[in-house]
């Protein structure tokens, strides 16, 4: 059991793009998949699909990687800014941007999870949960 989901869901992806790996295979949760969903979004990520799991009670998550043609990860770094212990919350005007634009801000807002861009768009500000670019 780890205490930080969204932090053991972040270095599971880092860790399999620097061996190479096409997918990961984790333990499901509502919130994991709304940040596949934000990275397939934005183009980090390949594929992500949710099925019932053979070891244990529950759905695992299987998140395809997504790679360029020389075999680069697209997704070249992943930061996790809130945490359990120190939660970052910013209003609508302070969200930041991720090198200058090029990045995403993940974070939770009362309207969904969603990227900082969308946040801004729609007028809302949140708890940030990770930056990656």
């Amino acid at each position: 059991m780890t205490n930080d989901p969204i932090a053991d869901f972040l270095t599971r992806i880092r860790n399999a793009l620097l061996v190479g790996h096409d997918q990961i295979t984790l333990p499901s949760s509502k919130t994991k998949v709304e940040i596949a969903r934000v990275l397939k979004e934005q183009g980090y990520i390949a594929e992500f699909a949710t099925a019932p799991s053979k070891e244990i009670p529950g759905d695992d998550l299987t998140v395809r990687l997504r790679y360029d043609d020389d075999r680069r990860p697209v997704l070249s770094g992943l930061k996790r800014i809130s945490k359990p212990g120190r939660r970052v919350f910013v209003a609508k005007q302070d969200i930041p941007r991720v090198l200058g634009g090029m990045g995403t801000t993940i974070m939770s807002t009362s309207g969904g999870i969603m990227t900082g861009h969308e946040a801004t768009k729609k007028g809302l500000g949140g708890e940030i949960w990770a930056e990656v670019w």
